[in-house]
């Protein structure tokens, strides 16, 4: 009986072991099964997506901190500097030199002061150039017309204004001339006829009045140079060169978005794709790049004047700058032609074709080799070094352009177009790739002018340490 008992109690023991054991395994396979299917899919790209998208946002945040900060130093910067220029008014010993004509020191330093140095030196430059040689021929002038008599006087003045007014007024018309110099032959033409005008009703002497109000906008100028070189300045060059290199991130990450996301529309069901939608390409930046010339301009400008600060010397090559900038606005267009292709091509390709997964894969290929030149290049403007690094980006470039002529001239498109009814979804596919192609060319062209702003600007060597 013992041993019967014995017995049954094993085989109750030993069923009962299974049976649990078999359960878990049931589970832990029920378990496992769907997070080995949804891996499958494309869940990781939809991450960096994501990451992208989160990662613009906090750029866009940090960077309109930074323009708040440099907005309230440059208001303190221009407060500080009508209190100083006040004291020409407020301070007894200042007055009785200065008089009335401290107005003129008021006036010149809420005109010229702006909001980089280079700006304020430039138009401050301007203002003193076109004060002299306006204010020196308006006393020669009224000198003039006053030894001609009471009627010879008023022609005088007045042949004088009209001429020196027309021939102003059309200098400031001509390209060359309005570009850097349009404020100081503005006030060539104010000045001339402020001292010509007034010394008609005034008895005293031109030559006085044009000393003193001279003397008042100078001392308006020293004030305004000393505090915006001196006291936290703002360069121009600084923010040109800051945003330039900006946007080569910029660009990348939204070249490789809308990549990740055309690969993702292609390889995945209909269900994925709305999954997916939540974080789309952003092409934003592409599109407010496309309107930054005449800022960039205005930088450029401003950065001539501006004296060596920095890592940026005497004739810096800004003119460069421009050139870059040309071509990235040109790479962002093309960008968004990626973007509209994306949205004309919503229709998922099959992923029983070898030869569409080949499309997916040549495009994925091309797209890091892209993403990693600009990044290299981004890298060497940040830096101010030649790139050394090995494979070079020519060689990258090179490669993705190979690929790209050999996905289009070989049957790998048309064959990944096979299963497609849709006409407009295939051309929207051809036209993508034929749209790759442009940016290897566009990203090519980047390259030669980043070459050449190195050469002229001596860019140092990358260090093989």
């Amino acid at each position: 009986m013992e041993n019967r008992t014995e017995g049954s109690k094993e085989r109750m023991e030993s069923t009962h072991v299974i049976s649990i054991s078999n359960g878990e395994e049931n589970i832990a396979a029920r378990e496992n099964e769907k997070p080995f299917q949804f891996s499958l899919t494309l869940p990781p790209i939809f991450c960096r997506l994501r990451e992208n998208k989160i990662l613009h946002c906090s750029l866009l945040r940090d960077k309109q901190i930074k323009q708040d900060t440099k907005n309230m130093i440059h208001s303190v910067k221009v407060g500080f500097s009508l209190v100083l220029i006040s004291l020409l008014y407020l301070l007894d010993p200042l007055y009785e030199q200065v008089g009335d004509n401290a107005m003129w020191a008021i006036m010149t330093v809420i005109v010229i002061f702006e909001f980089s140095a280079g700006a304020t030196l430039g138009k401050g430059l301007n203002r003193g150039m076109g004060t002299i040689l306006g204010g020196g021929l308006g006393c020669i002038a009224a000198v003039l017309a006053q030894n001609l008599g009471v009627v010879g006087d008023s022609v005088m003045i007045g042949t004088s204004v009209f001429i020196f007014g027309t021939i102003g007024t059309y200098i400031r018309l001509l390209p060359s001339i309005k570009k850097r110099y349009d404020y100081g032959v503005m006030i060539f033409i104010l000045t001339f006829n402020l001292v010509v005008v007034s010394g008609v009703r005034t008895d005293q002497k031109v030559w006085e009045i044009a000393r003193d109000r001279l003397l008042s906008i100078v001392m308006g100028f020293i004030v305004c140079i000393c505090v915006s070189l001196f006291v936290f300045p703002l360069w121009a060059g600084d923010e040109l060169h800051g945003s330039t290199v900006s946007r080569f991130q910029h660009l990348a990450d939204s070249f490789q978005g809308c990549l990740e996301e055309y690969v993702i529309v292609k390889s995945s069901d209909e269900k994925e794709t709305k999954a997916g939608a939540g974080a789309p390409a952003s092409f934003s930046v592409c599109k407010s790049l496309l309107s930054s010339k005449s800022k960039d301009e205005l930088l450029v400008n401003f950065a001539k004047w501006e004296p060596r600060h920095g890592k940026f010397g005497f004739c810096y090559p800004w003119e460069k700058y421009l050139e870059i900038g040309d071509v990235l606005q040109e790479l962002a267009a093309i960008i968004l032609a990626l973007g509209g292709c994306l949205q004309a091509s919503k229709k998922p390709m099959s992923l029983a074709s070898k030869n569409e997964t080949a499309h997916l894969e040549s495009c994925e290929a091309i797209g890091s080799q892209i993403v990693w030149a600009l990044r290299e290049l981004e890298d060497s403007m940040k830096q101010m070094r030649k790139y050394q690094t090995e494979p070079h980006i020519s060689s990258k470039l090179k490669s993705a352009r190979q690929d790209i002529s050999l996905m289009i001239s070989t049957a790998k498109i048309a064959a990944a177009l096979e299963n497609i009814d849709d006409d407009n979804d295939a051309l929207a596919t051809v036209s993508f790739a034929f749209l790759l192609r442009e940016v290897v060319d566009k990203v090519e062209e980047l390259t030669k002018v980043v070459d050449e702003l190195g050469d002229i600007a001596g860019f140092r060597a990358h260090s093989t340490q």
